[in-house]
Order: C-alpha cells, then structure tokens, then sequence
C-alpha cells in the first residue's frame, strides 16, 4: 500500500483534492516521475524521497537536490537537466522526443547513488480526429468538491492504427484566468526587500531597492531588537500585476488498450472532466499520450490500485515496480517510471454559456462573489478574498498589519509566480 500512496501523491499532486491515504508503514523510498513527450514543451523530471514518520507512518515528502539528471538517446546522445526548483529537473526548451527514438534515464543522486531506467522507444503518434465536451450537472465524482458535480464532459474519438498493439492514456489540463497570485499569512507581499531598521511603532518598517517580490513577516525579520510582533492570526490577498493563469489538471488515470479492438474506431470516448469552477470562459487541452506496453502495465496497475474500496472482496495491493534500479550495492528502495510517450492534442475553448446553476467558487454560503476573480479564488482556497487595505488609511483599525516605507513606491500586488498550476504564459488558444 506505501507504493499506492506514493505514487497517487505523485501523479495527481497538482489536482485541487489529492487522494490522501492513511497508511502506516516506517519505509523510505526513493521516488522518481518523469514523462518525455514529442511535444515542445518543458521535459521535467522530479525527483523525491518519500519518508515515513516513525511513530505514526504518516508519509511525507522530501525533494532530493543538486543531482545530476541526464537522457540518453538510441544514438548516444547525452541531454542534461538544470534543477530548477527543488528536486525538479528540467531540460533545455529545445529537447523533446522523437517517435521511433529510444530514451533511457540516467541520475546521480548527491550521495552519488547512481539510478538507471529501462530504454524507452517512443511509440508513434495517434491523432486525435475530434473532440467534444457536454455540460453536466453530475460531471464530477462527489468526493471531489465536497457532493458538487457540476462540470463538462469532454469526449473523443480517434482511429486506432491497424497491425499495431497500441496503449493509450489520456489527460484533460483546464486553463482559467486568474486574477490572484499571492497570499501572505501574518506579514504583507514586498515587492523590495526589508532593511533592518527599527521604528518606534512596531509595525514599520522600511524598505530598500533590491527587488524581493515575496511575503514579508515580522517573524522572521530583524535581531534581537526587533520590533514587536503581531500575534494574531490574518492573511492579506494580493492581486495579480502581470498575466497569470491557473492550471488545473486530471483527477484519475483513463487509460485504454486495443487488444480487443486493434484497428476499430474509438468514438466517443470519455477522457475526462472539466470542473465548473467560475463563471468566466476556460481553455481545455485534450492529451492523447500512446504508451509502451510496459508504462501501460504501471499505469493500469495504479489505476487498479487507487479504486479499490477497500472491501474484502478487493484484491491485495501489489507491489508498483517500475522500470527504474540502483545500479551500486546500497541498501536504497527506488520506485518510479521513466516514460517516452507520443502526445496528440485538441484545444477546447469552452464559453460556458451552456451552464446552469452557479459554478462552485458561487457557493459559499455566506454570500455570492463580490471582487471580480473571487469566485476561481474561492474554488481554489475555500474562502472568501481578503485584499491588504489600501490608502490612504482613515485610521489604525484600517491600515495594514504591517506599514512598509521608503524605497521606490510600494505596488501591492503580486507576480505570476510559474509553477506546475500556475503560469503567466498565454496558453496557446486563449481568447482575450
């Protein structure tokens, strides 16, 4: 069961509610996610240590840093990543994969564990020939957001190649505009940096022209002698300066095998939701991935794995073997899949004219939106905006917890941060 919950964190940890599991176990785990695609798109791998609590067995998960993270291709071609973030590696924009070409994985932990994936052959591409989406008031499961189900369903349809065992896997990834980049708990967003300096009221402070773009508390400011601290608990929102959109992701493995249907038509096909989070329009891009026939096996594994109930009847968890080994003698675990998959696309622009009812960033009880963006806010946070106070302050209840002068002026409002549920790149097929 430790290897479900790992890998379910993994895949699904960019969905609004990933599956949590309770699992009790004192196992380490070295993690490794990673999907090469054709397409001209960032080729990342992470790279993690999932670590038990040795008490409770409750997971968590560490990113392991400063390895050296390379693929090699069938000609011996070496491509190296850049960490970008902690344990996340990415390749030059340039590097994709090539239909017909092999791929292996390659890394060196910085303990100098050294870790090798099978050789991939990147199967050839299959089209999508349409796609389609359909409101429905029970898109969603109801575990997802809290008994709400409101959303489209997308469909598609495809010509499976004939004379060729072919595995499929798609993916639904919704863009929507987002309006709110930052919240920042007990402190205020900075656009510079603080320059310790102390004033006699204990929520002043001063700032100086080095660019920090990040949230400011006094709880981790200054020395000693500081100024006060405020105790009490408040979070400031920060509205967005530049472009950003939200990047909201599959929910649940759909994946599909031609064993029985080699060469048929595949009509119709339901590949996944869109959630009907805000009132305003949103892009859905269908993936269509072709696999190997071993990643199919992982993945239809996992999937088997993350629905069953738990009931007698359900068959007992078998251990996730990917395709990736330690190649030194240490006492290390590794799991994870290297994957070289071929992706087909169809962007949807959904209008959302067909809706009904409110979409769920409208349901809060206390009352509907009242800022522009809130709704997508809401649907994200579950709770209502609560923006800095602006000037000019027409007492102390109304100002900010945290006063910040000098420097250049001070613009509160917050950057696009890139991410893998944020970006401040105009998806191709927004329409302004």
């Amino acid at each position: 069961m430790r290897y479900l919950f790992v890998f379910i964190t993994i895949l699904l940890v960019s969905c609004v509610d990933p599956i949590e599991l309770r699992i009790v176990s004192t196992t380490d785990q070295i993690v490794v996610d990673g999907v090469l695609t054709n397409l001209p798109e960032p080729q990342i791998i992470r790279l993690n240590r999932s670590v038990a609590d040795p008490f409770t067995g409750r997971f968590g998960t560490l990113p392991l840093t400063k390895a050296t993270v390379q693929i090699v291709d069938d000609a011996k071609r070496v491509y190296g990543a850049n960490e970008t973030v902690d344990g996340s590696y990415q390749f030059p924009s340039d590097f994709k994969g090539e239909p017909g070409r092999s791929y292996q994985l390659r890394v060196v932990l910085s303990d100098g564990t050294r870790l090798e994936s099978s050789a991939q052959k990147m199967p050839d591409v299959v089209p999508i020939q349409t796609t389609t989406a359909r409101f429905s008031t029970t898109s969603l499961p109801s575990s997802r957001y809290g008994g709400y189900r409101a959303g489209h369903d997308v469909f598609v349809s495809t010509q499976d190649p004939a004379n060729t065992k072919d595995f499929y896997r798609w993916d639904v990834i919704t863009y929507e505009k987002q309006l709110w980049c930052r919240s920042c708990n007990q402190g205020v967003y900075a656009v510079y940096a603080i320059i310790p300096r102390r004033y006699a009221l204990g929520n002043q402070y001063v700032s100086g022209t080095e660019v920090f773009e990040d949230c400011f508390s006094p709880r981790s400011y200054g020395t000693s002698d500081e100024p006060p601290i405020d105790r009490t608990d408040y979070t400031y929102d920060y509205h967005c300066r530049t472009n950003c959109w939200e990047i909201v992701r599959s929910y649940s493995l759909n994946l599909f095998s031609d064993v029985n249907s080699n060469g048929g038509a595949i009509s119709q096909r339901k590949v996944g939701e869109v959630p009907y989070l805000a009132y305003g329009p949103c892009l859905a891009v269908v993936r269509q991935a072709t696999l190997t026939a071993d990643a199919f096996g992982f993945y239809r594994l996992l999937q088997e794995q993350s629905q069953n109930t738990g009931g007698v009847a359900d068959t007992p968890p078998t251990a996730l073997i990917g395709n990736i080994k330690v190649l030194d003698d240490k006492p290390v675990s590794v799991i994870g899949f290297f994957a070289a998959t071929a992706v087909s696309e169809k962007r949807l622009w959904l209008d959302r004219k067909d809706t009904q009812g409110p979409p769920f960033g409208a349901t809060d009880p206390t009352g509907p939106p009242q800022q522009e963006g809130e709704d997508l806010f809401y649907a994200l946070n579950r709770r209502r905006l609560n923006p800095e106070p602006p000037p000019p302050y027409t007492g102390i209840r109304a100002a900010p917890k945290v006063l910040i002068f000098g420097g250049p002026p001070r613009v509160p409002t917050a950057v696009c941060v890139p991410s893998d549920t944020r970006t401040p790149i105009k998806p191709n097929g927004w329409r302004d």
